[in-house]
């Protein structure tokens, strides 16, 4: 099995200690190999024999969480219009759907990066008020982050229009997944340096940072999306 978290119970980001229902792929047909016989359910977290343990993270927040199931059945109507969601059987094609719009538009807003690179703009002119406090190379950094930002903002919308259009990012939201999360990771980096000493005083920036570094390893790490658009949309052979 496989699996994922969705409808928060609080608002903020979704995470597996908060969720109301899973989502994953489960093998329903014995003797199946690979990507057939499986089967992508909806599960109520609440349903009986399902035990959901959160866990902290580095910041210190909980948000991931164990999942147990002991002797948990579900009937069809433990969801309004089924736990079946694309036909018995078909799992993978889902999950493979669910996948892409994950990594390619619906997990992160582009709103979260160009709020950060515009927060990123205003400690730099703080921090600029002391020149002598700061390595001038850190200016050309919060250019270019403000620029990934925007250009994650307009790719974002060319998604959008794709979608509606009925064209699918496909393999290729794994290089938007790659770009976003190592975007976070970079902009709260120039922060940390603007800030240098300070940066263990100043909570915001430092939480922050301690959160983009899950960024490369949820929704499929890096190392993994890096092997799917190589082989997948630049049709590299495998090692």
């Amino acid at each position: 099995m496989a699996a994922g978290c969705s409808t928060a119970r609080r608002p903020g980001p979704p995470g597996g200690a908060f969720c109301t229902h899973l989502f994953g792929l489960f093998r329903t047909e014995p003797g199946s190999e690979r990507h057939k016989g499986l089967t992508y359910l909806l599960v109520p977290l609440e349903a009986e024999g399902v035990t959901v343990r959160g866990f902290g993270r580095l910041d210190g927040d909980e948000g991931f969480a164990e999942v147990f199931f002991d002797g948990a059945f579900l009937p069809d109507d433990a969801v309004p219009g089924g736990v079946v969601l694309g036909g018995e059987g078909q799992g993978w094609s889902v999950a493979m759907a669910t996948t892409s719009s994950e990594r390619g538009l619906t997990l992160r807003s582009p709103g979260r990066f160009t709020a950060t690179a515009d927060r990123l703009v205003e400690l730099y002119k703080q921090r600029a008020k002391a020149p002598e406090l700061i390595d001038p190379a850190l200016r050309d950094q919060v250019v270019q982050g403000w620029m990934e930002a925007e250009a994650y903002r307009l790719q974002t919308l060319q998604t959008v229009t794709d979608d509606a259009e009925g064209r699918s990012a496909g393999a290729a939201s794994s290089f938007t997944k790659v770009w976003w999360s190592e975007l976070d990771v970079k902009l709260h980096e120039t922060a940390l340096d603007l800030l240098g000493p300070e940066a263990e005083l100043d909570g915001p920036w430092s939480k922050g940072w301690q959160f983009a570094l899950s960024g490369p390893i949820y929704a499929g790490t890096n190392e993994i999306q890096r092997n799917i658009a190589a082989e997948r949309v630049l049709g590299l052979p495998r090692k």
